[in-house]
């Protein structure tokens, strides 16, 4: 990814309500027009490893804190509170390989539809030139 980071590591938690140890979004790189991108080192002590391959219901939370991040950013810039977010569906998913302890994931999330408190995303995850998964996903938001 050609991408600058804009904010990694401890940064990372002004932007999502997810706290140790289930962070699971290390670098955003920012947005452009409708889609938004982050990234993911995958680390041994991650508490979704298995067999030292990343498991599917860590990608999808991946997935699912990439589009947090991109609320959590635009919250910042406005100076508003971040809301929490809800996963409504998962749709369409092909996971084409599951990633090992050492890869990086590239995750963008385009904005499908934004309907009131309901977005509708579509995401790809990569690592290096290899297509980790593709979907559609439904998220909540929770607004004060």
């Amino acid at each position: 990814m050609s991408k600058l980071v804009i904010t990694e590591e401890g940064g990372i938690l002004d932007l999502i309500p997810q706290r140790p140890p289930i962070v699971m979004v290390d670098k955003f790189y920012g947005i452009e027009g409708d889609c938004s991108y982050t990234g993911l080192t995958i680390s041994p002590g991650n508490i979704f490893i298995e067999n030292n391959y990343f498991k599917e219901s860590g990608i999808i939370e991946h997935i699912a804190q990439s589009a947090a991040a991109r609320v959590g950013y635009i919250c910042r810039q406005n100076n508003v509170a971040v809301p929490l977010g809800f996963i409504g569906s998962v749709d369409k998913m092909t996971i084409h390989i599951l990633p090992k302890v050492g890869d990086e994931l590239h995750t963008e999330i385009k904005i499908i539809q934004e309907v009131a408190e309901i977005t509708l995303i579509g995401a790809t995850v990569k690592t290096g030139d290899n297509l980790v998964t593709e979907c559609r996903m439904k998220i909540f938001l929770k607004k004060e």
